[in-house]
C-alpha cells in the first residue's frame, strides 16, 4: 500500500466545496420554493400544490442530509491531514476510505434527490394533462 502524503487529503477540498456550493443553492432555492408554494396553497388548498410542497419537505430533508454526510467527509479530510502530520500512516488511510465512502454516500443522495425533482415536475405537469 501506498503512503498517504498530506496532499492526497486536499484533493477532496476543492470537490467537496463546489459540492456545498451546489447543495447550498438547492437548499435555498428549494426554501424560496416552498414559501411560495405555501401561501398559494393557502389561497386554494390545491391537491396539485399539496403534493408539490410534500415532494419538497423530502427533498429538503434530503438536501440537509446531504450536506450533512458532505461535511462529515471535509471533517474526516482535516483529521486524515492532521494523522499524517503526526505519523498514524494506518489511521490516517482508514479515515481516507471513509471520508471518500462518506462522499459517495452523498453524491448518491443527490442522485436520489435528482429523481424525486423530475417526479417534482411530474406533478407540477399534471395539473396540464387533465
Amino acid at each position: 500500500m501506498e503512503e498517504l502524503t498530506l496532499i492526497t487529503p486536499t484533493f477532496l477540498f476543492s470537490a467537496i466545496s463546489l459540492i456545498f456550493l451546489a447543495y447550498t443553492n438547492r437548499f435555498l432555492a428549494y426554501t424560496a420554493l416552498v414559501r411560495n408554494l405555501k401561501e398559494k396553497y393557502l389561497e386554494d388548498k390545491s391537491k396539485v400544490t399539496k403534493a408539490q410542497i410534500d415532494n419538497l419537505k423530502k427533498r429538503l430533508r434530503l438536501t440537509r442530509f446531504m450536506q450533512l454526510i458532505g461535511v462529515a467527509s471535509l471533517l474526516i479530510c482535516v483529521v486524515t491531514m492532521f494523522m499524517i502530520y503526526i505519523g498514524w500512516q494506518l489511521v490516517s488511510v482508514v479515515l481516507f476510505g471513509i471520508a471518500l465512502l462518506f462522499l459517495i454516500v452523498s453524491l448518491s443522495l443527490s442522485v436520489w434527490e435528482i429523481n424525486i425533482s423530475s417526479n417534482s415536475i411530474r406533478i407540477h405537469l399534471s395539473d396540464m394533462e387533465k
